[in-house]
């Protein structure tokens, strides 16, 4: 009796000191998480809560980067001023129209380069780096590149175009032809990561339903609308909000290749925001335009989850 009871006692105790083992392991794991977590914790306060703190400090005052402290409340001012403020509802319109029209077009290159690098051909992988590569380049690059192609007088793209007996285009300096330059130019450079994210739906798509529809008697074009486009629902739904946001977050492009011009054709809100808060110096109307457009890309993103999410129930 005596023996048994000890046994127990023994089993009792071993269960104890590893549960004892096992609940130090864990404290040790979760410290060392945060060891981990600790820098990127630290950089996105200072990065991201700290500016936005700031920037609804700042949006309700007339804070002069040169002048910090002379910096008074202003109450509601900036915001009032937003509404007569011609340039920046250029601007918003612009980054709309820049929106709507780049978000179509580089979702439908990045598809179809998706499905011609979905081909089981020779020598497919050259193809499909050569289609990624505008992804990995800077935009920075790009936009100068392209700037000195579309040169209205000595540029790559005229004189093909004279080769081909057709006449020069200003593009970048031609207020009508700017902004749709640019979207093309955008959507050219972008799309290659969007084109690995459709080709890895394409190769995860059954190959059993295109056979079915082949017995069936179905055509390559019925095949895509009833068997492809269905099966890359989630992905295209994914792409289409962060395609979105990235979108309304244009700055690159016109900053370097236009400078917002001609006359203010290609300005867009974060251009305008960084003219005012860092050439201007006027932090208080700058933030208070951070603070609003902050706001309706909230919204925008709201409406696009709501869409995904009704388009997933249905």
């Amino acid at each position: 009796m005596k023996n048994v009871n000890l046994g127990r006692f023994v089993q009792v105790r071993n269960l104890t000191e590893h549960h004892r083992n096992s609940e130090h392991y864990k404290k040790g794991e979760v410290a060392s998480a945060y060891g981990f977590l600790m820098p990127a914790m630290v950089l996105a306060v200072l990065f991201i809560v700290l500016p936005i703190i700031l920037a609804f400090t700042y949006g309700f005052t007339d804070y002069y980067l040169l002048k910090p402290h002379e910096k008074q409340f202003t109450g509601l001012e900036n915001f009032k001023r937003m509404l007569t403020d011609e340039v920046l509802i250029q601007s918003f319109y612009n980054t709309i129209k820049f929106t709507v029209l780049v978000v179509p077009l580089q979702l439908s290159m990045a598809l179809g380069l998706a499905l011609i690098a979905n081909k089981k051909l020779r020598g497919i992988g050259f193809f499909r780096t050569a289609y990624f590569s505008p992804a990995v380049l800077s935009l920075v690059v790009i936009s100068i590149l392209w700037t000195v192609m579309l040169n209205p007088t000595s540029g790559l793209i005229n004189e093909i175009l004279i080769n081909l007996g057709l006449s020069k285009q200003p593009f970048l300096s031609s207020p009508a032809q700017a902004m749709y330059t640019i979207v093309v130019i955008s959507a050219w450079s972008g799309c290659g990561y969007q084109m690995m994210i459709f080709l890895a739906g394409l190769q995860n798509i059954d190959s059993s339903l295109y056979e079915a529809a082949d017995i069936d008697g179905a055509n390559t074009f019925q095949k895509f609308l009833f068997i492809t486009i269905p099966s890359l629902k989630p992905i295209l739904m994914f792409l289409l909000i962060t395609t979105t946001i990235q979108a309304f977050k244009l700055i690159v492009q016109p900053m370097v290749m236009t400078g917002g011009g001609p006359d203010y054709s290609t300005m867009t809100v974060l251009q305008y925001i960084y003219e005012y808060g860092f050439r201007h110096r006027n932090i208080g109307y700058a933030s208070a335009i951070t603070l609003v457009f902050t706001v309706f890309l909230i919204v925008v993103s709201i409406g696009v989850k709501k869409l995904f999410r009704e388009e997933k129930s249905a």
